[in-house]
């Protein structure tokens, strides 16, 4: 069953097509996490807030990115970061068009 991770936290920037050019090499490992079939990357420049939505194949794969991803921006001096988990309901989701 898959799961998905919401993800958000303070961010000042970049925006935009700055951001996809600064975050290009961190999307390439992302790509590569155990588990993930897509993430949705956000950002809310008038908010200060970025983050993601992210689909796992699993729940184990979703609680071992969000450990490591936490750490790797508390590395960074962000906090706090906001996460959840959920478990997906394939059937409606599936009469809604998601991407599952």
């Amino acid at each position: 069953m898959p799961y998905l991770l919401q993800v958000d936290f303070p961010y000042s920037g970049p925006w935009g097509d700055e951001m996809s050019a600064a975050m290009r090499d961190l999307a390439q490992s992302i790509a590569q996490e155990p588990g993930l079939l897509w993430k949705i990357w956000t950002e809310s420049q008038a908010t200060g807030e970025a983050g993601g939505v992210y689909l796992f194949a699993d729940r184990a794969s979703a609680e071992n990115y969000l450990a490591m991803h936490s750490a790797r921006l508390a590395g960074f001096g962000i906090a706090p970061v906001r996460a959840r988990i959920f478990s997906i309901n394939s059937e409606l989701s599936a009469r809604n068009r998601a991407p599952l």
